[in-house]
């Protein structure tokens, strides 16, 4: 093969002498440097191993399961029949409790609450009653008759028992309690005082007849305040008890309510998609729960409603009788006194000077009479009717006697008025005694009358607490069985 000579001149173009494209020199491939920074044609090191996932909790877990069973049929009715079961059984629970709250109060109302509340106007009624016969006593002198003194010690003895009775049913730190304790010392320092009159006025020292008015004043003035303190601490507790036995129990009929609803929505769903009429697990749960509930609304409306009358006709009649009988011996003691006194006890009223005793035995005739127009109104039966229209009859009469006795005190025939009030036939004490005697029918028949309508209501409330937990734990069963028989299908 021919060369061009060294040196010499590229051919033209044109020639046929093909040219070769310069390409530089490729520099041989650099090995790829290993991890850790070895030189290339070392060992490499081994790499670390990746971070494994994080651990799920159990409750992210438990979300997934129950999201992938929620899309499965057999998932679903899981969750329904546990839904169901847990409204029916916290249907029974809120129902067993709220009943027994309420059938609790209602037991208290019968036999604590309103027993003490007439105990403690027996303890205000027996101190103006032993008041009332002490004067009475006073005016005979050393002819003090055996009646007149055993009205005086029965009072003393039934407001000193009523005193342990109230404070063995009250809180050490209570008001009560403080009253109690003022009235257990104030009772022997009135006891004294009444023997002391009584010692003077049998030896006919006129001493005696201070003794008798400052005792009084202990009466009027601390005793029988604080005995009406304790008569209304009582009744607002009361008040407090028919509160809570009549209130209604809305939050177990709102998940009675809401048990029923979702029972007939898995039974509609239920008959959707597989054309049965009726699951008979389904079936008795929905019966259970209606039956509770039936029983939860008709049985505390009548409760409601017994215990309704029981406050009207009853506890309000008797706290009327209570009031007119305490103003008919508080208006007895001051007519005793009037005469006891002697016009030594005096007050301006409208610029007039008037016995204070009279005046005060005026008021208090006033508020008997205003007493027995509201026991009448509120009796309802001619049972109730009678002995107040008896103790009218006898509170008419009374004022025209003590009216005539007035009269001759201030004629100065002072025996003529004595033998007008203490004296026998025609003594305004036959009229005191007759309205007495009437009260004291009127109470014991209000009495039977509240027994009889709170007793009814407690009854209407009694095993409900009890039936409701059982019929729900049927409700429970059926439930679970209705859906499990379903389940069943799946397997």
């Amino acid at each position: 093969m021919n060369r061009p000579p060294k040196g010499s001149a590229a051919p033209p173009p044109g020639t046929g002498t093909p040219t070769v494209s310069a390409v530089p020199p490729q520099s041989p491939p650099v090995p790829a440097q290993r991890p850790g920074g070895g030189a290339p044609g070392t060992p490499a090191s081994p790499s670390p191993p990746s971070p494994a996932p994080p651990r799920r909790t159990a409750f992210a877990e438990g979300v997934d399961r129950l999201r992938a069973a929620a899309v499965t049929e057999p998932g679903r009715l899981r969750i329904i029949g546990a839904l169901l079961a847990a409204l029916v059984v916290a249907f029974g629970t809120v129902t067993a409790w709220q009943m027994h709250e309420r059938s609790t109060a209602a037991h208290d109302v019968r036999y604590r609450s309103q027993p003490l509340t007439s105990d403690a106007a027996d303890i205000y009624r027996s101190l103006a009653e032993a008041n009332t016969a002490a004067s009475s006593g006073f005016l005979a002198g050393g002819q003090e008759t055996e009646e007149s003194r055993d009205r005086y010690e029965n009072g003393i003895r039934t407001a000193a028992e009523g005193l342990v009775t109230a404070a063995a049913n009250s809180d050490a730190d209570s008001p009560s309690a403080d009253t109690i304790a003022e009235l257990n010392r104030l009772l022997p320092e009135y006891k004294g005082l009444i023997e002391r009159a009584r010692t003077y006025n049998r030896q006919g020292f006129p001493v005696g007849g201070a003794y008798l008015r400052y005792a009084n004043e202990k009466m009027q003035q601390e005793m029988l305040p604080a005995a009406e303190d304790l008569y209304e601490t009582e009744n607002r507790r009361l008040s407090a008890d028919y509160g809570d036995a009549k209130s209604y129990p809305w939050a177990a009929i709102a998940l009675g309510v809401l048990a029923l609803g979702a029972l007939a929505w898995a039974q509609h769903r239920n008959y959707r998609r597989t054309n049965r009429v009726f699951n008979p697990g389904l079936v008795t749960a929905t019966a259970t729960t209606a039956v509770v509930l039936l029983w939860l609304v008709v049985g505390h409306s009548v409760a409601r409603s017994n215990l309704g009358d029981s406050h009207d006709h009853g506890v309000r009649s008797l706290n009327v009788l209570h009031d007119a009988r305490i103003a008919s011996l508080k208006a007895r003691g001051n007519e005793n006194l009037t005469l006891v006194a002697r016009g030594a006890q005096t007050k301006k009223v409208g610029g007039e000077t008037v016995d204070a005793y009279d005046f005060d035995f005026g008021k208090n005739m006033d508020a008997l009479g205003k007493g027995l127009a509201e026991a009448a109104r509120l009796a309802d039966d001619a049972a109730g009717e009678r002995p107040v229209a008896a103790a009218s009859g006898n509170m008419a009469e009374w004022k025209e006697r003590h009216a005539a006795a007035r009269e001759q005190d201030e004629n100065g025939n002072y025996q003529q008025a004595l033998d007008l009030v203490i004296g026998g036939e025609g003594a305004t004490v036959e009229c005191f005694d007759g309205v007495d005697a009437a009260l004291a029918d009127a109470l014991e028949h209000e009495e039977r009358e509240f027994e009889q309508a709170a007793g009814d209501g407690l009854d209407a409330m009694g095993y409900l607490p009890q039936g409701a937990g059982v019929l729900a734990a049927l409700g429970v069963a059926g439930a679970l069985l209705g859906i499990g028989r379903r389940l069943s299908e799946y397997r």
